[in-house]
């Protein structure tokens, strides 16, 4: 064999492994950060399948059982993303054509969800976008005090507020038009770790549970595992679950959308994901274009519609901020309310386990 074809195999066995790695349950950082690449992967088994298409189509066994691994990557990584295709049904229905996005609706809620990142100075264009789209509910994470000094016109506008700045890139600021009944400051899994849960009341009276969430990420710079992640969001997910009301429940999950962990939290707490038929929305990396996959979520239960979602611009973070419209429709039904399956009750409990012991 050429030395291209030997680059070849190499090449195929990079891809077929990192393409796999995260199906191991072990919640390491070094195996669970590749939950995160599967668009880039599916580039890279692409690729990997048209240099021996173009460079040998050698057939001999390494050759075919690269091509093979790599044709195996490459429809693995087809399945994961196929969701998030205008291919696939809507899991949250379209609550229908308007003029424009009313904001005398009074069973609309509009969420701006912004991961700012604590450095960053680009304040005044946060503002701005609150001023531009004017959303009922705002969500700022990663906020310390000087983001707080910073945003303090907002409060001229959102009467209702819970502020917690932290310096650990972890504080949040929660401001909303609409009234609080009831509010908590909570820290489920991490003392220095903030989430948020309100009952929200809509113009119409309808209340809301909503979970505002900001999990650590499992890194090398972060936390050495992914089990308080997973532990976070599925606490959050077992309590929606035992809410008849609707929920909905916004944040950065540092976490994607196609993850084990995110597909077993939708499982547990049955809530619907907006993009899934519309599109990724990716989030994360706002500065680096071929390293985006979506962080930031918003995940609602079978009582709403969406009137739009949308991906808003770059304010100087690394995050993209999200901006999601959902209209209040009691009579709304999902056709695919996600359900446990097999051991997903157990594996929840053992997470959380494993969570409180550390």
């Amino acid at each position: 064999m050429s030395n291209v074809e030997f680059f070849l195999i190499g090449y195929a066995c990079f891809v077929t492994v990192i393409s796999f790695v995260h199906l191991i349950r072990i919640d390491a950082w070094w195996i669970r950060i590749w939950d995160f690449p599967h668009l880039q992967l599916t580039v890279l088994a692409a690729i990997g399948l048209l240099g021996w298409a173009a460079l040998s189509r050698n057939t001999e066994w390494p050759m075919l059982l690269a091509v093979g691994g790599l044709l195996a990557a490459l429809l693995y990584e087809g399945w994961l993303i196929y969701p998030f295709t205008p291919l696939h049904a809507k899991q949250v229905k379209f609550a229908g054509k308007r003029a424009k996005d009313d904001p005398s609706e009074p069973n609309r809620i509009r969420i701006l969800n912004a991961n700012v990142f604590m450095d960053n100075t680009k304040c005044p264009d946060v503002l701005k976008l609150v001023e531009k789209y004017q959303p009922d509910v705002v969500l700022i994470l990663e906020a310390n005090q000087r983001w707080k000094s910073a945003l303090e016109p907002l409060e001229n506008h959102f009467p209702y507020r819970i502020l917690h700045p932290l310096e650990n890139t972890y504080g949040l600021l929660f401001y909303s038009r609409l009234p609080i009944r009831h509010q908590e400051l909570r820290f489920l899994i991490q003392d220095d770790i903030p989430s948020i849960y309100a009952q929200l009341e809509m113009d119409s009276g309808q209340r809301i549970h909503f979970y505002g969430i900001h999990p650590m990420p499992p890194s090398p710079t972060e936390h050495y595992r992914s089990t308080e992640r997973d532990a976070e969001l599925l606490l959050v997910g077992k309590e929606a679950k035992n809410h008849k009301e609707p929920i909905i429940v916004s944040g950065d999950l540092n976490d994607v959308a196609w993850s084990h962990s995110t597909r077993l939290f939708q499982r547990i707490s049955g809530l619907l994901d907006p993009r899934i038929g519309r599109g990724l929305y990716n989030t994360f990396h706002a500065r680096y274009f071929f390293l985006r996959w979506p962080l930031d979520h918003v995940f609602v239960s079978h009582h709403f519609k969406l009137r739009s979602l949308r991906r808003l611009p770059n304010c100087g973070s690394d995050h993209f901020p999200i901006l999601i419209s959902l209209i209040y429709a009691p009579e709304a039904v999902a056709d695919d309310v996600p359900k446990p399956e097999k051991d997903d009750l157990q594996e929840t409990e053992e997470i959380i386990e494993r969570a409180g012991e550390s």
